[in-house]
């Protein structure tokens, strides 16, 4: 070659004569029009910049093409090494079993028509920025290439947007980050994890015969990638670490991860009291229900010696459906809710890890859900570390029946998240990943997944004979070393350990499990058997809490949240509408909107931050919220609670991504994770709880029977029959009434807007206590501006929550009433319109029950008992029969309908919500007000 370039430091130097004149000319066309430009030379000129000629020297241009030769060698070596960094990751060694079939045609030399010698004449530099050690021309660093993209690491990252990350992680990749040795000292360190790892699995499989651990072994350097996860996030000055994981694996993670003794262990399978065994130096914690769970769904949390603190969420067994769950938790470790104004977010105090099954990370859409987080404001934890305990296996099922991807980990790709792929039985790989991955996670703040690729020793579970449905894959398992066994015998190899040294390790921490199961058996003895019962402050039904505000202080709020910022200017409309609001408060026209804001701005002053998150939530779904004013000029926001006086704490409103079971679940996390927040979630309409219900039933209902978490979760469900079809009529109350037991929550449903204030004033009250619970509201939408569902100032400053309203106008001729009509929500303000004042209804009693659970039966029956001559009792409702409350209510109606009558007024049952036909819905409503309000056949 010519020497008219540069030196061999730049991959210029390959290219003399001709070529270089053709290479000069296309970079003057690919300043002008890179799309016109080979890609491979694109991908050079962006590497390298300019081809330079050295001074003195001329390069030969040409019109014409490029004659073939060391030009052509050149783009053909460029487009193998780019193959190798794309598909290195199919040709890798990953894969424990070797029971994958390998791919390596596309990196083949042959594929590029290049020879070792055609790579040999070629400089190194044409292939790196900076060239590695030892790599002296085209065919070392070709050479160097395979070696770090195709042995126990793979990675897939060009789906990576930002060039940024792209250099950096390839950069990492070659500079042989993932080929250093470790000190004997660590490897020393990792022999005896993994060693302690297989015999606590092996000890309870051999000590507790049948009892189901759902074992991690094949996995076992899951606990060594975690390990360095940890400790690299420690040396980063994270604070707080948030864990989710379903059940495989996770007992090992508890003991070796979150330091559950191995005797607290041992006695959850002996059925002792684990209590017992709790150290006493209060860095472990347990919360406990006092119904309880199994072993492998509980959590715990763990305080490290340098302080940061490690929790492990309790999961029930939907798998992938804690994921929200702990990202709300991160969330909430990252959140300053201190100050006035929003939130401030901090991603670097706090870390979520999720770990996902290889079959539940392409199947579970929760987990595209949670993907779909990483960037939005309200949702992002800066970056989540996803890990697959990639077994090959789910269930009983193999891949081609799982999945439609060359990978489980392939829908991260989709949302630019990096992924590495390591083989689980390269222990120091799998370090080395771990650490990796926090610095990514630190750097970049985003998301990223470590495929950790193993085997599963046994079935499904411990019960389970996985050679009935998988026979070829348990032939390979019986005859695959654990890696325990494979890495002893590596550092016996390497001389770092002896062979006996092995030996006498996995006989010495056998023996300390031993000893830490006859410690259990000692303490039998002492275990007293306690049964767990609810706390007291649970029992109470309807606490007893002082809402009023003065009203000095609300007139003063109210003015203040019409004051916007200098040169901010709403929306015309909107600005009329929220200028009504200066009236409203001086002639009892507050609607629910109005109310609401007031109730936020009083609780924030109280001191407690409030977190508001729905679609279209800082607007509200019906146009009537208005909590975050957008600027008619320029699009500025301005939000009025932001600037109120005497505000003690943050307020803080985020629109959400359309996710229903994600956000649920995330709100709920974050509630968990900071108990003295007011969290509120807003269905966009009630029937899109739908798609949360999940989380309703295995989290937000039980989860405080269970587990013992404590939650005042805050959900809104639009509800109203208004002649909008089935879906948007009814939230569905039913359900959750069905899963009302052990005042396990509040189900509101209010007619009035001071009502409404009050109760979400009583929930930021009870927040941080014993008898929190979480609140189930079925909120309104044709009362959110219903002058009979309106507040007046007098309500708010001195009202307080009423679990029932009795109907004004009514009952002032006791002698003459015969009928009680018990309702609640929307259709009692239907009645309320059609009685009016109540003249020409003596014959009549409205009583509205505004908390539906706990049920109000001794308030109603005092009312009831205030009528001597009643004769019946109806319950009315606008849902069908066998929906709404009716079938929830009834023994309770049995009890409260005595010696009367007792009778349901409402649509019949119906498989759907409601008719779908506006005016077939106006037919049937006016029938039901009509019939509910009748005066009695009088029998002749």
């Amino acid at each position: 070659m010519s020497n008219n370039v540069t030196t061999v430091s730049s991959p210029w130097s390959a290219f003399s004569g001709p070529n270089l004149g053709y290479v000069m000319e296309q970079y003057d066309l690919f300043l002008q029009s890179p799309e016109e430009v080979e890609p491979e030379l694109v991908l050079l000129f962006q590497q390298f910049g300019a081809p330079v000629v050295v001074e003195g020297e001329v390069a030969v241009a040409s019109n014409a093409a490029a004659p073939a030769g060391d030009y052509k060698k050149v783009l053909a070596a460029v487009k193998l090494a780019d193959a190798i960094r794309t598909h290195g990751h199919l040709a890798a060694d990953i894969y424990p079993l070797k029971n994958r079939e390998l791919q390596t045609a596309q990196i083949e030399e042959s594929a590029f028509n290049l020879s070792a010698a055609d790579l040999a004449e070629i400089p190194a530099a044409v292939f790196f920025k900076d060239v590695p050690a030892n790599v002296k021309n085209g065919k070392d660093a070709i050479d160097y290439l395979k070696s770090v993209y195709t042995e126990k690491v793979a990675f897939e990252y060009n789906h990576v947007v930002t060039t940024e990350e792209r250099d950096w992680i390839q950069a990492q990749i070659e500079s042989g980050s993932f080929k250093q040795t470790l000190a004997s000292d660590e490897k020393k360190a990792l022999l005896d994890r993994l060693t302690r790892v297989e015999n606590f699995e092996k000890f309870i499989h051999k000590t507790f015969v049948g009892q189901k651990r759902f074992s991690g072994e094949g996995l076992d350097t899951q606990i060594v990638l975690f390990d360095e996860i940890l400790k690299t996030s420690e040396a980063n000055n994270v604070e707080k670490v948030r864990i989710g994981m379903a059940h495989r694996g996770r007992l090992n993670v508890l003991t070796h991860i979150l330091n559950k003794p191995y005797d607290m262990m041992f006695s959850d399978f002996a059925h002792v009291s684990n209590e017992l065994f709790l150290p006493e130096d209060g860095r472990l914690e347990i919360s406990k229900g006092w119904t309880g769970d199994v072993k492998y769904h509980m959590g715990a949390s763990y305080n490290r010696e340098s302080g940061m603190n490690v929790k492990l969420a309790y999961n029930p067994s939907h798998l992938e459906v804690g994921n929200p769950v702990v990202l709300g938790t991160a969330r909430g470790a990252q959140d300053d809710t201190s100050k006035p104004g929003q939130a401030i977010h901090n991603r670097t105090k706090g870390l979520g890890i999720l770990v996902h099954g290889d079959a539940a990370f392409p199947g579970q859409g929760i987990v595209t859900e949670v993907l779909n987080f990483a960037k939005t404001e309200g949702f992002t934890t800066g970056g989540t570390i996803h890990i697959i305990a990639n077994n090959m296996i789910g269930f009983t099922t193999e891949l081609q029946d799982s999945r439609s991807s060359v990978y489980s980990s392939d829908p991260a790709k989709g949302y630019e998240v990096p992924v590495v792929h390591v083989n689980a039985d390269s222990p120091e790989s799998v370090a080395l990943v771990g650490r990796f991955a926090a610095s990514y996670r630190q750097k970049f703040g985003k998301d990223i997944v470590v495929d950790l690729i193993g085997y599963r020793r046994h079935g499904h579970n411990e019960t389970d004979d996985p050679t009935v449905t998988n026979p070829e894959t348990y032939k390979l398992v019986a005859k695959h070393e654990p890696v325990r066994a494979l890495y002893g015998a590596q550092l016996a190899a390497e001389g770092v350990v002896s062979a006996a040294d092995v030996a006498a390790l996995d006989t010495a921490i056998y023996a300390e499990m031993q000893a830490a199961y006859d410690h259990v058996k000692e303490m039998a003895a002492k275990d007293e058997h306690k049964h767990l019962e609810m706390p007291e402050e649970l029992k109470v039904e309807f606490p007893q809490i002082d809402t009023a505000v003065g009203a000095e202080r609300l007139e003063k709020i109210n003015e203040e949240l019409l004051v916007f910022e200098e040169n901010f200017e709403p929306q015309k409309k909107l600005g009329k509408i929220l200028e009504k609001r200066r009236d409203a408060f001086a002639s009892a026209k507050i609607d629910w909107g109005h109310a609401e804001t007031l109730a936020y701005a009083t609780i924030i002053q109280d001191g407690t931050p409030v977190r508001f998150t729905g679609q279209d939530a800082q607007r509200g779904t019906f146009s009537q919220r208005h909590l975050v004013l957008h600027d008619k000029n320029n699009g500025n926001l301005f939000t009025p609670l932001h600037h109120i006086s005497g505000a003690n704490a943050s307020f803080t409103v985020h629109n959400s991504p359309l996710t229903e079971a994600g956000v649920v679940g995330f709100e709920y996390g974050y509630n968990l994770e900071n108990d003295h927040v007011l969290s509120v979630w807003e269905a966009q309409f009630g029937d899109f709880a739908n798609m949360a219900q999940v989380m309703f039933d295995n989290f937000i209902s039980g989860a405080r029977a269970k587990w013992g978490q404590k939650s005042g979760l805050v959900m809104l469900l639009p509800h109203g029959y208004e002649g909008q079809g089935p879906e948007h009529s009814s939230s569905r109350m039913e359900r959750y009434l069905q899963m009302s037991a052990e005042n396990n929550w509040f189900v509101a449903n209010c007619s009035n807007a001071g009502n409404y204030y009050h109760l979400l004033r009583r929930q930021a009250a009870l927040l941080g206590t014993e008898g929190v619970r979480p609140l189930v509201v079925v909120s309104p939408k044709f009362l959110l501006r219903h002058p009979l569902a309106a507040a007046n100032a007098d309500q708010l400053a001195n009202g307080s929550f009423q679990e029932v309203i009795e109907q004004p106008g009514l009952g002032s001729k006791p002698e003459a009433v015969e009928r009680v009509v018990l309702g609640t929500g929307k259709v009692m303000i239907d009645i309320a319109d059609r009685i009016k004042d109540g003249e020409g209804f003596d014959h009549l009693h409205i009583v509205r029950v505004e908390q539906l659970y706990p049920f109000p039966k001794e308030q109603v029956a005092g009312i009831i008992a205030k009528y001597p001559n009643v004769k019946e009792v109806v319950w009315v409702q606008e849902e069908p029969k066998n929906q709404g409350t009716w079938n929830y209510a009834l023994e309770t109606l049995f009890d409260l309908s005595e010696g009367k009558k007792l009778r349901y007024v409402g649509r019949p049952a119906m498989s759907s919500t409601s008719e779908g036909d506006a005016d077939s819905h106006k037919a049937a409503q006016a029938a039901l007000v009509e019939e509910a309000v009748a005066e009695p056949v009088k029998v002749k």
